[in-house]
């Protein structure tokens, strides 16, 4: 009999971990399940994406706020949808990225696109998330979750649901917060960097200072409220707010760490359902996000009299209007999308004795990002008929972009984006799919206009943006086919993408430019069912991305960012209703095929294995306990391209391990 585990492995992650339902849905997409029912121990949604795919790896960036790649592709190349809000981070330096403006316990499904298949929303060049929170319910319930784990990891959530025929009402609250954790070697946060500036001594005003070698790694609390009414039969008004506040967040590899980070994400919407016998739905939507984002050399050696912040502001609006019809077999649906970015940085000194603020560079600007502003508005259509064993969907998007900025040229982009997926059931659990499309993106405000605060006397501040950047086009084959049975499921997908005007950092010219570039891989994952209680989950993932040409000054060809091979087997053994013991292994080939001429570094192959048990007593209540990393493994899974500024002597850059033996505990409970 089959029972509904994941098709790429079960794992339960170290500090930050959660175990995630995963159903594929498609050949652009895989849907995950339950996030907020088996969110465990963390708000790092990140983490838990890297080790429940093997198509998505995550850049270290911190104790939280992680952020995650498809298929190689990071920042604007992949999109972050949160109830159809597109939410932005305000640091260029990708502390505060999208991803961690949600909190795990609040996430209800997320669907990975992989691939240019969503005509839906802006930027969608190789990928995305879109992902849903939870809904209120007319049910009053209740959950309470409470985790503890080493290194003085506390967290505490609680959600309550409820209402009537006219009004649905949730609200969901978290606090969480952590020491810094240990590798494998039991090295702190502020022991790895200190290790590295033994090494590189030039480089001492990097270390912390210290009274705060033992400070918190963060603290971060979280809210979300929402309200459904029902204005009249099948129609609804949705509220929705989401309040995040981070503060003191250590960033050991980079040059500064965060001093708080603040976001606020509304929305509002109206849905009509069933207007007539072919206009099935009407979906209006407005949404407006804010996040501000002091980062600071506080905490280090150079700032010990004088310390340095950089602060920046973004906020993002848009509108969007979707129609969905059905005409005879044909599903159709028609829609608007625009929305306005804002993104705003400044340089100042404070010092210390006095509280005193001045600016920097001393004289002229001290901008960092002048005001820019990024317009966009687009049209977009998909259609999808079934024709006996094939499906088919086909979709197309035309976006028009104007980006402005106070100090430098003004850029307008026009792009036509489409996609055809296709997929043949050779029987009802056979089928192969097929995919065709194209998406662009463009550049923003850091890769166009971004001027670096330099060190000198006085400081002076160099531009390393380009303002001449075209947009990247990506034009994208995929293929694979998936197979199952009473004993097992198997899903085998390879990909192809051809990049246009990439965006890419050149450490010769130390600016952004764009080269044309290839990217192809293949991605596999399956389980077997021994018995209707043990099962064996299994993934595996290989990319490698070309660039067409070296750039100026370089030789190198390789792209940055493709992690090697990796891959993931768990054993699990579902030993009662609800309980779960499991044992898992991640591990990665050694990542040797870099770019080196970017920043990146060889990094040794690793494998880590982990373990919990997840006991329901009842329907109420259940627990988890787990151990993460067993062997205590020192390993890193993040490499340091040059497109992150990291604590670097130009020579080696710092390399940040990941936490080493972490134990756990974890209660839920439900009313």
């Amino acid at each position: 009999m089959k029972k509904i585990i994941p098709l790429s492995f079960l794992t339960f992650a170290s500090l930050y971990g959660t175990e995630l339902q995963l159903a594929p849905i498609g050949v652009e997409s895989t849907l995950i399940t339950e996030v907020a029912q088996n969110a465990q121990t963390s708000a790092d949604t990140a983490d838990a994406l890297s080790k429940d795919l093997t198509s998505i790896d995550m850049v270290r960036r911190s104790g939280i706020a992680n952020d995650v790649l498809i298929r190689g592709q990071k920042r604007d190349n992949i999109s972050i949808d949160i109830d159809g809000a597109k939410v932005c981070g305000a640091c260029p330096n990708r502390m505060d990225p999208p991803i961690s403006h949600v909190v795990s316990n609040q996430i209800s499904s997320i669907e990975v696109i992989e691939g240019p298949y969503d005509v839906e929303n802006f930027g969608v060049l190789s990928g995305g998330l879109k992902i849903k929170t939870k809904k209120p319910t007319k049910k009053m319930q209740g959950q309470i979750n409470v985790g503890f784990g080493t290194w003085n990891y506390k967290k505490f959530g609680i959600t309550g649901s409820g209402g009537n025929d006219f009004i649905r009402m949730l609200v969901t609250a978290s606090s969480e917060s952590s020491d810094q954790y240990k590798d494998g070697n039991g090295n702190t946060l502020a022991q790895q960097i200190g290790n590295y500036i033994t090494q590189h001594p030039a480089l001492a005003t990097q270390a912390y200072q210290t009274q705060y070698h033992d400070m918190q790694a963060y603290k971060k609390k979280s809210v979300q409220a929402k309200a459904f009414v029902t204005t009249a039969h099948n129609q609804e008004l949705r509220l929705s707010v989401t309040a995040n506040r981070s503060d003191n967040v250590l960033y050991a590899n980079t040059t500064m760490d965060a001093l708080y980070d603040d976001s606020n994400i509304y929305s509002i919407a109206y849905n009509i359902n069933n207007l007539s016998d072919v206009y099935k739905n009407l979906n209006l939507e407005y949404y407006y996000s804010d996040v501000k984002h002091p980062m600071s050399t506080k905490f280090r050696q150079s700032g010990a009299i004088n310390y340095v912040t950089s602060e920046l502001t973004t906020t993002m609006q848009g509108f969007k209007l979707k129609n969905s019809f059905e005409l005879q077999d044909y599903k159709l649906l028609l829609g608007l999308d625009t929305s306005r970015r804002t993104w705003d940085g400044k340089y100042y000194k404070t010092n210390v004795a006095s509280g005193a603020e001045s600016q920097l560079p001393p004289s002229g600007s001290s901008k960092s990002i002048d005001n820019t502003i990024t317009k966009n508005s687009a049209i977009f259509a998909k259609m999808s008929k079934s024709y006996h064993h094939l499906n088919f969907t086909l979709g197309s998007r035309y976006d028009h972009t104007k980006i402005t900025n106070d100090t430098y040229q003004e850029n307008s982009y026009n792009a036509f984006s489409a996609n055809l997926m296709t997929t043949y059931h050779f029987n009802t659990d056979n089928k192969i799919f097929f995919g065709f499309g194209q998406a662009a993106r463009v550049p923003d405000a850091r890769e166009l206009y971004f001027n670096k605060l330099v060190a000198g006397t006085p400081p002076t501040l160099r531009l390393i943006g380009n303002p001449n950047l075209k947009q990247t086009k990506n034009r994208e084959i995929d293929l694979g086919l998936t197979s199952e049975s009473d004993d097992f499921t198997l899903k085998i997908k390879t990909f192809y993408s051809k990049l246009k005007d990439y965006i890419y950092t050149n450490t010769s010219t130390q600016k952004f430019v764009n080269v044309d570039a290839t990217v192809y891989g293949v991605e596999l994952s399956g389980s077997y069912y021994a018995t209707d209680d043990i099962s064996i989950d299994t993934g595996i993932s290989y990319k490698r991305g070309k660039k067409e040409n070296a750039l100026a000054g370089q030789t190198d060809k390789d792209l940055a960012d493709m992690a090697p091979l990796r891959a993931k087997i768990a054993l699990n053994y579902e030993y009662a209703n609800n309980s779960l013991a499991s044992l898992d292994m991640q591990a990665s080939k050694r990542w040797n095929t870099i770019d080196s001429d970017n920043g990146e570094q060889v990094i040794a192959g690793w494998a880590v294995l982990n373990a919990k048990i997840k006991h329901a007593l009842n329907k109420q209540f259940d627990f988890t306990v787990g151990i993460n990393n067993i062997l205590n493994k020192t390993y890193t899974q993040s490499n340091s391209y040059a497109d992150l500024t990291l604590v670097s002597d130009n020579t080696q850059t710092m390399l940040l391990n990941e936490p080493g033996r972490y134990f756990y505990t974890n209660l839920d409970f439900k009313f």
